[in-house]
């Protein structure tokens, strides 16, 4: 487990349980034995262009869920070094079980553009060099809708710093979510702050470049709206 200090005002970790249904054999040995090559290290955060040699930039998705928009990601731009974290270990199974064939848990090739990250997110954000990411994905977050778990959020007050210290003036942050609370805290949070600016109106309707995900298509088929934001990282110093 990693540990970094985290901003003041937010808790220890931003999940809840990391294990939903019990896990298959198969499921098992992905974790033991596919993980540990997959993983990104906290040495290899430290530095990623190590890890990335040649990528013309570094994208990290943060909660990547089922793994279908990450690996979508991965495979339309094979020129960038994506980052895919999740600590729903349910999560890491079902992204790993699309790259890794049936009995190759322990010897199949790791992407080289790929690497995971099985931790809360906020502590590679604190690893991660300064300016060092071009994109962030925030895919359809756990909303916390309970006020007292608003501080659970990834979008806070608290990590708007953090984040833009790593990503390069210019860069995106892409945000999606479906759930009212959600899309109205993300609002209030970049009401009024100085790292990031709005690159357009949020929209009701999915981007073009953007990859959809089995959360959206569900959110839609259960009759809620997601919202899209693209927000820019500003040239503002981000202490």
């Amino acid at each position: 487990m990693t540990h970094t200090i985290l901003p003041e005002g937010i808790p220890d970790r931003l999940y809840g349980r990391r294990r939903g249904h019990p896990l298959r054999p198969r499921q098992e040995r992905l974790l033991d034995l596919a993980l540990p090559r997959f993983r990104l290290t906290a040495a290899e955060a430290a530095h990623p262009q190590v890890i990335f040699p040649g990528a013309e930039a570094l994208w990290l998705e943060i909660g990547f869920g089922g793994g279908e928009h990450a690996l979508a990601l991965s495979a339309a731009n094979p020129q960038v070094g994506l980052i895919a974290s999740e600590v729903f270990e349910n999560g890491l199974c079902s992204l790993l079980t699309r790259i890794v064939p049936e009995g190759e848990e322990a010897s199949a090739g790791v992407p080289d553009r790929l690497r995971l990250w099985p931790e809360d997110a906020r502590h590679l954000v604190a690893l991660l060099p300064e300016a060092s990411l071009d994109r962030l994905y925030l895919m359809f977050p756990d909303p916390w809708p309970k006020a007292r778990h608003a501080k659970r959020r990834f979008v806070h007050a608290a990590m708007l710093a953090p984040v833009a210290r790593v990503l390069c003036p210019g860069a995106e942050w892409r945000i999606a979510s479906d759930d009212p609370t959600y899309q109205a805290w993300v609002e209030e949070v970049f009401a009024d702050q100085p790292f990031f600016t709005r690159a357009s109106l949020v929209t009701a309707e999915r981007p073009a470049g953007w990859h959809p995900t089995r959360y959206e298509a569900k959110a839609i088929r259960e009759g809620r709206t997601p919202h899209y934001w693209t927000f820019v990282r500003s040239d503002t110093p981000w202490s």
